[in-house]
C-alpha cells in the first residue's frame, strides 16, 4: 500500500483523489498555486506545499517543483488526476527516474498511446476496430496521398499524430482541397505540438462518441467496466455524459469491450484508462486512448459500484487486480452534467466569488465539487466547478432525478451553465437517446 501520495492537481478531481486516499488510509500532500491556497482539498490534506505562482506553467505544470514537493514531504507517489501533466510521458518518466511512483501507466505506454499513428497500429494488432485510414504517417508523395484518399473515399480527415482535444484536424471534401489541407495541418501541428506528423482517416459524418472504461494491473490482468456515451459536445468539449450508451446491441457492445481488454494486456497497460470510439451505423471506430482517469468516470462508478480512483491507488501500490470480468455487472443508468462557471449563452468564463452554494441531494444524486459558499473561483484555470451525477434503476428514472437535481442546485454570485443543462435534459431528442456529436452545436446554432 502507498504510504503518502502527492495530489498534483486542483479542483474537484483533487478532492476526489483525497477522499479515495483517506478511505485507504493513505496520507496526502496537496500541491497548489498561490491563489489556490483556499481549495477544499488543500484544507483537508495532511500536508500542503505551494509550488508556484498562479499561471499553470509556473505551478501545476512545473515538474521540478512537484518532484521537489515529493522529496521534502517524503511522499512515495504522485496522482496527476486529469489535465495538466496526467498524460505527459516526460513527467511520468521523471517521476519514475527520481525514485517515485507515477499513478498511471508507464511513460512508454503513455508515449505509445499519445501518438495517434502508433496507437492505431497497436489497436489493429489487438483486434480493436479502427477507422479506415492511411495506416501510418502521410509522406510528401502527393500522388500517393491522392491514391490513399481515393481508396478511403471522401470526405476524409487529416489529423495530427500528436494532436488531441479537437486540435490539429481538418476535414477534406474533395481531391482539389487535399494537398493544401495536408500542408496547413502539418504547419499547425508543428506549431501546436512540436511534431508535424499527420495521418488520414475516413471522416464519419454523423457518429456518436462512445467510450469504454478499462482497468488493468500491468501484470497480465485487465477488465472493462462498460461504456459511456459522451456525444453532447461543444467544440469537442464534453457537456453531458451517460452510462451505459443507449441503443447499442449487446453483442456489438461486448465484442468491442473485449477487444479493449485484450489491447490493455498486449501493451502492458496499468491503471485506469479509456478507449474512445466513434460509433456509426452499428460499428465502432477507435479514435484514441486516454491514459488517465476521465472527468466522466463517475457514471461508470455508479452503474458498476467500483471506485475507479481507489483501484488506481491499489494498482499503483503493486497489487494485482482483484476484480475479474465476471465480478462486473452493469446495473441501472447514470448521467453526469458538467457545471461550469460560464455564461450559459455566450460560454464566456465567469470567475468570481460564490456567494451561495447549495448542492442538490436526494436518492440517486451525487455531487463532486470543490466549491463552497464564499469560495473565489480564479480566472486562471478551467471553468468547471462541479459535476452533478444521477443514478436510477433505468434511464428514465436517472434522467428524472437529474432534472430534479439541476432544479435544486443554487449557485449565486456567478453565472453557470445550469440553464443550458436544464434545457438539455428536457430536450426530446436527448430523452429519446442516441444523438450524434453534432447535435448540440446544431441546437445552439454554432
Amino acid at each position: 500500500m502507498l504510504e503518502k501520495v502527492v495530489i498534483a492537481n486542483r479542483g474537484e478531481i483533487a478532492l476526489r483523489i483525497l477522499r479515495a486516499c483517506k478511505e485507504l488510509g493513505i496520507k496526502t500532500v496537496a500541491v497548489h498555486s498561490q491563489i489556490d491556497r483556499d481549495l477544499m482539498h488543500v484544507r483537508l490534506a495532511d500536508e500542503s506545499v505551494c509550488i508556484g505562482p498562479n499561471p499553470s506553467p509556473e505551478s501545476y505544470l512545473n515538474v521540478p517543483a512537484i518532484i521537489s514537493a515529493m522529496e521534502v514531504t517524503d511522499a512515495v507517489a504522485v496522482h496527476p488526476g486529469y489535465g495538466f501533466l496526467a498524460e505527459n510521458a516526460d513527467f511520468a518518466e521523471q517521476v519514475q527516474n527520481s525514485g517515485f511512483i507515477f499513478i498511471g501507466p508507464s511513460a512508454e505506454v503513455i508515449r505509445l498511446m499519445g501518438d495517434k499513428v502508433s496507437a492505431i497500429a497497436a489497436m489493429k494488432t489487438a483486434g480493436v476496430p479502427t477507422v479506415p485510414g492511411s495506416d501510418g504517417p502521410l509522406g510528401e508523395d502527393l500522388e500517393k496521398n491522392y491514391e490513399i484518399a481515393r481508396d478511403i473515399g471522401y470526405p476524409v480527415i487529416i489529423k495530427a499524430a500528436a494532436g488531441g482535444g479537437g486540435r490539429g484536424m481538418r476535414v477534406v471534401q474533395s481531391e482539389a482541397a487535399l494537398h493544401n489541407a495536408i500542408y496547413v495541418t502539418k504547419s499547425e501541428a508543428l506549431a501546436a505540438f512540436g511534431d508535424e506528423t499527420v495521418y488520414m482517416e475516413k471522416f464519419l459524418e454523423n457518429p456518436r462518441h462512445v467510450e469504454i472504461q478499462v482497468l488493468a494491473d500491468g501484470q497480465g490482468a485487465a477488465i472493462h467496466l462498460g461504456d459511456r456515451d459522451c456525444s453532447l459536445q461543444r467544440r469537442h468539449q464534453k457537456v453531458l455524459e451517460e452510462a451505459p450508451a443507449p441503443g447499442i446491441p449487446d453483442d456489438v457492445r461486448a465484442e468491442v469491450a473485449q477487444s479493449c481488454v485484450q489491447a490493455c494486456i498486449d501493451i502492458g497497460y496499468s491503471g485506469a484508462g479509456t478507449f474512445e470510439f466513434l460509433y456509426e451505423d452499428g460499428r465502432f471506430y477507435f479514435i484514441e486512448m486516454n491514459t488517465r482517469i476521465q472527468v466522466e468516470h463517475c457514471v461508470s462508478e455508479m452503474v458498476t459500484g467500483i471506485d475507479l480512483v481507489k483501484q488506481q491507488l491499489l494498482i499503483a501500490g503493486g497489487e494485482k487486480l482483484a476484480l475479474q470480468q465476471s465480478d462486473i455487472t452493469i446495473t441501472g443508468h447514470a448521467f453526469e452534467c458538467r457545471i461550469n462557471a460560464e455564461d450559459p449563452k455566450t460560454f464566456m468564463p465567469c470567475p468570481g466569488r460564490v456567494e451561495t452554494w447549495h448542492a442538490p441531494g436526494g436518492n440517486g444524486v451525487r455531487v463532486d465539487s470543490h466549491v463552497y459558499s464564499g469560495y473565489f473561483i480564479p480566472p486562471n484555470y478551467d471553468s468547471m466547478i462541479a459535476k452533478i451525477i444521477s443514478y436510477g434503476e433505468d434511464r428514465n428514472i436517472a434522467l428524472a432525478r437529474m432534472r430534479n437535481a439541476l432544479d435544486e442546485a443554487v449557485v449565486e454570485g456567478i453565472r453557470t451553465n445550469i440553464p443550458l443543462q436544464q434545457e438539455l435534459v428536457r430536450d426530446p431528442a436527448f430523452i429519446e437517446g442516441g444523438v450524434n456529436i453534432h447535435y448540440l452545436e446544431k441546437k445552439l446554432g454554432l
